[in-house]
């Protein structure tokens, strides 16, 4: 009723986009005061519900705390229920904010600006510190998987005694929170940081580890490729990681990319890339190198074409705009949203409305343009006489004129067009995990979606149709956000920890809701 909303700015487009330097600047204390007197102390807040925060984080606790200049205990309210807000703060899109009561009629609270202040306070004042369990259980449990939702599994039963390994195929600990997500919004030393913690704490890592099957090892493809990264890779087979263990959690994510294009002619043309394997490249060659490698996937001097919007799109487009491309532009299948809630989207649901994301507006900054182009379709790639592509056909297509038993929409007779381009990215989204591993266990498949089932058992939403084995994240709710992997982590770890014990002091976590998953 005081204060307006005032967000933490990014640091200015034309300067971030030279560097791969966080985008976040440092608020003065003062200013998250303000911001955090905003919130009302609501009776029933909706920021904690079930369209808010998936790991119920305290958020009108930490807010009063914070305006009253009380910050040690606020990271304590905020490790109640977030393993990694360092992570969340930096990258989460928010759900709460869209579900903030103050939100039906102001601007919500900046919610996710003064979780970020607090954590990285805490670290700075040395309140954050590796906490090793006083004793010991004699239990061990192997997770496959070091993204966000085994890294919350691991340190929830870390905590508890349990002995605790992870494995990871990749060089460096972390999944998607490492090479999903690019440097400007999330820095890997933020990620590293923590790593070490949780190694200090007593988890141990395995990195350059390839749990599946022996002929996937054994042929070079994945090998290969890890190897090109640094991994001198070893291969483990899950069934000795589950004789080996009192309990299995396989937490590997959902990394089969979805192709729309598949069919489309010219789709194996040179030049036409997924948009993980961009990003993935480009920070394991900035880690290693800082770029001088070259062994990154270039869009210097390039016509880039991103065909798939949402933060992998947009983070595509800030990464080529950090290579200098000479353009950039990215397809929206949907149509453009509306700058304030329509009809159908009331709160507290998830605010479906148009925003500029960072990169959106380094492009503006830079070429003068939001580089979306919306209800556009992609048809076709056209190649040139070497094989690579030169151009991709298109057409917009009419959202309101479904075809009957067919389409949910309809082309625009005479919008075809062809687009100039050298390099283009499919962030597209993902189709479920890759199923080897599972299968060498014996793991039932959910279909029609391809994750892993699991069911609601004796321990929980986490249990497999194996004894000892099971899944969370990505590769059992389908591709998300990082919180609800956390959420999924800290669940699995519940239902883990009974199975071990008996009983388990660990929150169970929240299973449902779909409502979240706004990435």
């Amino acid at each position: 009723m005081e204060f307006k909303r005032e967000a933490v700015p990014y640091r200015d487009p034309l300067e971030r986009v030279n560097d791969y330097d966080e985008i976040n600047t440092n608020p003065a204390e003062e200013h998250l005061q303000t911001q955090g007197a905003r919130c009302m102390d609501c009776g029933v807040p909706f920021c904690q519900s079930g369209t808010g925060c998936p790991v119920d984080n305290l958020i009108p606790e930490w807010n009063h705390l914070v305006y009253k200049n009380r910050w040690r205990e606020a990271i304590d309210r905020l490790h109640k229920t977030n393993n990694f807000p360092e992570f969340t703060g930096r990258v989460c899109p928010a759900p709460c904010e869209g579900a903030c009561v103050l939100g039906i009629t102001n601007p919500p609270v900046t919610i996710k600006n003064i979780e970020n202040t607090i954590i990285d306070r805490a670290f700075q004042e040395g309140w954050v510190a590796a906490e090793p369990p006083a004793e010991r259980t004699g239990k061990k449990v192997a997770i496959v998987g070091s993204g966000p939702a085994g890294l919350a599994a691991a340190d929830q039963l870390n905590k508890l005694g349990h002995e605790v390994t992870v494995y990871e195929r990749a060089d460096r600990i972390g999944g998607l929170l490492m090479y999903g997500i690019p440097n400007m919004k999330l820095d890997k030393g933020v990620v590293e940081r923590r790593i070490n913690l949780m190694r200090e704490a007593g988890v141990r890592f395995v990195t350059c580890a390839h749990v599946g099957k022996k002929e996937d090892f054994a042929s070079g493809h994945m090998t290969r490729i890890m190897e090109e990264r640094g991994c001198k890779m070893q291969y483990l087979d899950p069934n000795d990681l589950l004789k080996d263990n009192d309990a299995l959690l396989m937490a590997t994510g959902a990394t089969k990319p979805f192709d729309p294009t598949g069919r489309n002619p010219g789709r194996d043309l040179g030049g036409i890339q997924f948009a993980m394997d961009f990003l993935t490249r480009n920070t394991k060659s900035l880690l290693d190198s800082n770029l001088e490698d070259e062994t990154y996937i270039p869009a210097k001097d390039k016509h880039v074409i991103v065909i798939g919007g949402g933060d992998t799109g947009a983070d595509c487009i800030g990464t080529s705009l950090r290579h200098d491309c000479k353009s950039v532009v990215n397809f929206e299948l949907l149509d453009q949203p509306p700058a304030e809630r329509a009809a159908n989207n009331p709160w507290p649901q998830w605010p479906r409305i148009y925003r500029l994301d960072y990169s959106h507006a380094e492009n503006k900054a830079k070429h003068g343009n939001d580089p979306r182009a919306y209800h556009v379709l992609a048809k076709e790639f056209v190649g040139d006489e070497t094989g690579h592509v030169k151009g991709v056909k298109t057409v917009e297509v009419d959202w309101s004129k479904p075809i009957e038993g067919g389409a949910p929409f309809s082309e625009v007779a005479g919008s075809e067009k062809e687009w100039p381009v050298d390099l283009v990215l499919l962030a597209t989204g993902f189709v479920g995990p890759e199923l080897a591993v599972g299968e060498m266990l014996g793991l039932e498949i959910q279909n029609p979606r391809g994750n892993w089932q699991t069911f609601i058992g004796e321990h929980g939403e986490f249990t497999t149709n194996l004894e000892g084995v099971f899944v969370a994240g990505d590769c059992r709710r389908g591709q998300s956000l990082v919180v609800w992997a956390i959420n999924e982590g800290r669940g699995a770890a519940h239902a883990i920890d009974r199975y071990l014990t008996g009983s388990s002091r660990l929150s169970a976590g929240v299973t449902q809701g779909s409502a979240h998953a706004v990435g």
